[in-house]
């Protein structure tokens, strides 16, 4: 099942993000011990539609469509553009200027935001944003 919304360009990165996750068993289980959160983002597109998606970091290691899995809550949510989010996971822009300059907000425990980094390297050599 694709995660990937046409509206949402950037969103093929959750694609890839899944398909790391899911291709080597040890390194799942050392994202899940490195994240130890749930993340969920939420993405608004040029039109203003609002999306989110999630990444399990806490229980499965798995990536899918809504703000946390059935029945959890998110540990940190991060709030962005579309596009922001593409530059971030292209390696473009860094997660952290984005939020100094207010492209990025989060809501939960920012610390816990960072672990979200070595995640994001790990897709960008699978995403073709």
């Amino acid at each position: 099942m694709s995660l990937k919304n046409g509206s949402f360009p950037s969103s093929a990165a959750f694609d890839a993000i899944n398909s790391s996750l899911q291709s080597d068993d040890a390194e799942r289980k050392d994202a899940v011990k490195k994240g130890n959160a749930i993340f969920a983002f939420i993405l608004k597109n040029k039109e203003g539609q609002e999306e989110s998606w999630h990444i399990d970091l806490k229980d499965q290691g798995c990536v899918g469509k809504g703000p946390a899995p059935e029945g959890k809550k998110a540990d940190v949510t991060l709030s962005l553009s579309d596009e922001e989010f593409g530059k971030m996971v292209a390696g473009k822009t860094q997660a952290q200027r984005l939020f100094m300059s207010g492209k990025l907000k989060v809501k939960g425990d920012v610390m816990k935001a960072t672990k979200m980094e070595p995640v994001l390297k790990k897709a960008q050599t699978k995403a073709k944003l």
